[in-house]
């Protein structure tokens, strides 16, 4: 029996494979995601299910592009050939996104958010504080299969941290989108397209008022 590749496996696996030192501050910790989320999900998955591995796989993306520094290190996704956009724009690279960081490649400059005020670290630090319970993400339904993989996805936090001097409402922040992603044989990642409206999500944090810089 063919044993399952390492980025298949799951996030927890991936992070206790990696050498500690290719974490940017220690190894990550994921137990708010094994102890809150499993109630707060909509949707649940056989694990053998094309929903639960591309769920396995986005996780494990995200935990790499947040966590770990060196793309070379990064096994979700061909890293080379790797590049991703939002809603049709420009495209990022592994490196950008290890330079810039996602939060910043992946809501894009904005009336309530502005990328070139914000380093890979403070935009990281905005919306933990804004989310300081978890800010989740699950895989809705998966609507084509590799090598092309198109899914739905819902993310969301309790808005019970204060975010951009906007104070919390304690609500339950939603957004919801779909992602194309292209795959290899074995199921890393390629290219990935989103689609979402991150204008909606962040007026929601600011009551529709835009940030102040």
């Amino acid at each position: 029996m063919t044993e399952t590749p390492l980025w298949l496996q799951g996030r927890t696996a991936v992070v206790e494979a990696a050498d500690p030192q290719e974490f940017r501050d220690g190894t990550p910790d994921y137990h708010l995601s094994h102890t809150v989320m499993p109630e707060q999900r909509t949707h649940h998955f056989a694990p053998d299910s094309l929903e639960a591995i591309v769920e396995r796989i986005v996780q494990v993306f995200e935990m790499e592009v947040s966590h770990k520094k060196d793309p070379a290190t990064w096994v979700s996704m061909v890293t080379e050939h790797f590049r991703t956009n939002v809603n049709g724009g420009p495209w990022a690279t592994a490196q950008d996104i290890a330079d810039i960081g996602s939060y910043n490649i992946l809501i894009g400059d904005s009336a309530f958010y502005k990328t070139g005020q914000e380093s890979f670290e403070s935009s990281h630090h905005i919306f933990h504080q804004a989310f300081p319970t978890g800010f989740y993400w699950e895989v809705l339904e998966v609507l084509s299969p590799p090598p092309v993989v198109t899914f739905k996805w819902r993310h969301w936090g309790a808005f019970t941290g204060e975010y951009h001097g906007f104070q919390p409402n304690g609500e339950t922040i939603e957004m919801f989108g779909i992602s194309v992603a292209k795959v290899n044989d074995d199921l890393k990642l390629l290219e990935v397209e989103h689609y979402y409206d991150p204008n909606n999500f962040l007026g929601k944090l600011t009551g529709g008022c835009p940030v102040a810089h």
